[in-house]
């Protein structure tokens, strides 16, 4: 989908290593991500072992994102009203505890503490991320963001990809969640120390009350109010929230395909696997010339594995179709991710992030309740073939509804909104005219360009 370099814009794969705070932030980030991919594999196999349920599964799901839902907004004041590094200090602090407080829940076979403890380390995860995302764009320049987005996905996908292999192992060898929980605190410990170096440049936060009043909000306004972010991220969350077979891969693992533990952590990593694949793509082709409907392609070929997915009883073929979604979803989070952050005016990034956390606890989290949901009335594989159509219909809606998103064109063009429209007035996008403001973002102006 990559194709020829823009004129005067030449490519660095690397840019964003070049920063000594981004070295620091990237093992951070790669640990955080591997935490928590163990965990979960180590809690579905668990939860499942225990109930038989697959409901049961879909409750982790709410237990993740109902805290998230309540506090991710608070949490993007306070990334933009306070240091954003010594908030995800704290909250990563306060997550690791509850490790070990999981740990020795499960120790005791304590399953509704499972659910409670995972529902504080979200709590605290909700608190913390519109700071950690927001941080990103500080610690490296401008031009080089879309070259982090795509460094950064691949090291989330790296962990997801080795996490759940680890994971697997552990539960397969030793027969126990509490071992790969132990592995999960001494992760999360990991990334605690090594966000502690990492220097972003300042801030520009909003430092009285009357700047801040009402701000807990602001950034919810600010995303209603700019067409090409609400479709981006309206984009992801249908797409998800329909599509997503995550929660449900234990039951495929056990009962559909019958390679359990071990099984399940392969099948998470081939997802993870064809997202690395596809970073590493964005990050050394030329940029993509018409990112948008590159974003709209990559959500309908998602949609269209997914079916494939839920139709499988093939081993070989049920991993190559997970990593055929992991691959797509990549571009959507590579476009989605620079589009929120790159129009977002840096006093307002922690807001408008944790207006995205929103969108995406949405769709990853309760998507789990809706699979479980679904998975019940009309069994596992209709639950998978449900979301995968649905994430076909959920492309023609952003067509319809925002079909400015598909005339998006090279990211690295991308400069923020500097005016926030009147109450009730479109943004220029919504006229037709494919452009947001006139320092925006760059609209592909030409129909034979590819």
């Amino acid at each position: 989908m990559p194709s020829s370099s823009p004129e005067g814009y030449r490519r660095d794969a690397y840019a964003a290593w070049r920063s000594s705070s981004y070295r620091s932030y990237a093992p951070a980030w790669f640990a955080m991500v591997f935490a928590s991919q163990i965990e979960m594999v180590a809690l579905g196999v668990y939860v499942y072992d225990r109930t038989g349920d697959p409901l049961a599964l879909g409750w982790l799901g709410l237990a993740k994102a109902l805290p998230v839902i309540l506090l991710a907004l608070l949490g993007g004041h306070l990334a933009d009203r306070f240091d954003r590094k010594l908030l995800v200090i704290v909250t990563l602090a306060v997550i690791t505890l509850t490790s070990l407080a999981m740990w020795a829940a499960v120790r005791g076979g304590q399953v509704g503490w499972v659910y409670v403890l995972l529902a504080a380390a979200a709590a605290a995860q909700a608190l913390g991320t519109p700071a950690r995302a927001s941080l990103l764009p500080l610690i490296v320049p401008a031009g080089d963001f879309s070259n982090a987005v795509a460094w950064n996905s691949s090291i989330f996908q790296l962990g997801t990809m080795t996490g759940p292999l680890l994971g697997g192992l552990l539960m397969g060898a030793s027969k126990d969640a509490a071992t790969a929980l132990a592995a999960v605190a001494v992760f999360r410990a990991a990334s605690l120390l090594m966000m502690t170096f990492v220097k972003p440049r300042a801030q520009a936060c909003a430092t009285s009350f009357s700047e801040s009043e009402g701000s807990v909000w602001e950034g919810m306004r600010f995303v209603l109010r700019h067409r090409m972010i609400l479709g981006a991220i309206s984009l992801d969350l249908l797409a998800v929230l329909l599509g997503g077979v995550t929660y449900l891969l234990p039951v495929y693992a056990e009962d559909i395909l019958g390679v359990g533990p071990t099984g399940l952590g392969m099948l998470r990593s081939a997802e993870a696997a064809g997202a690395i694949a596809m970073a590493m793509l964005l990050t050394h082709l030329p940029p993509m010339r018409r990112a948008g409907r590159n974003m709209l392609l990559a959500v309908t070929g998602f949609g269209v594995a997914t079916i494939v997915f839920g139709l499988s009883q093939n081993y070989a073929l049920s991993l190559g179709m997970m990593f055929l979604i992991g691959a797509f979803d990549n571009i959507s989070v590579v476009v989605r991710h620079t589009l929120v952050q790159m129009l977002t005016p840096d006093a307002m990034r922690g807001r408008v992030s944790a207006v995205n956390t929103v969108f995406i606890v949405l769709s990853n989290d309760l998507g789990g309740v809706e699979s479980g949901v679904t998975a019940r009335l009309f069994g596992p594989v209709g639950s998978v073939l449900l979301g995968g159509v649905g994430a076909i219909l959920s492309v023609l809606a952003v067509m319809r509804f925002w079909p400015e998103l598909g005339r998006v064109g090279p990211l690295h063009r991308i400069t923020p909104l500097t005016k926030t429209p009147p109450e009730g007035k479109p943004t220029p996008a919504a006229a037709g005219t494919g452009v947001l403001a006139a320092e925006a973002v760059a609209v592909d102006r030409g129909a034979a360009d590819s």
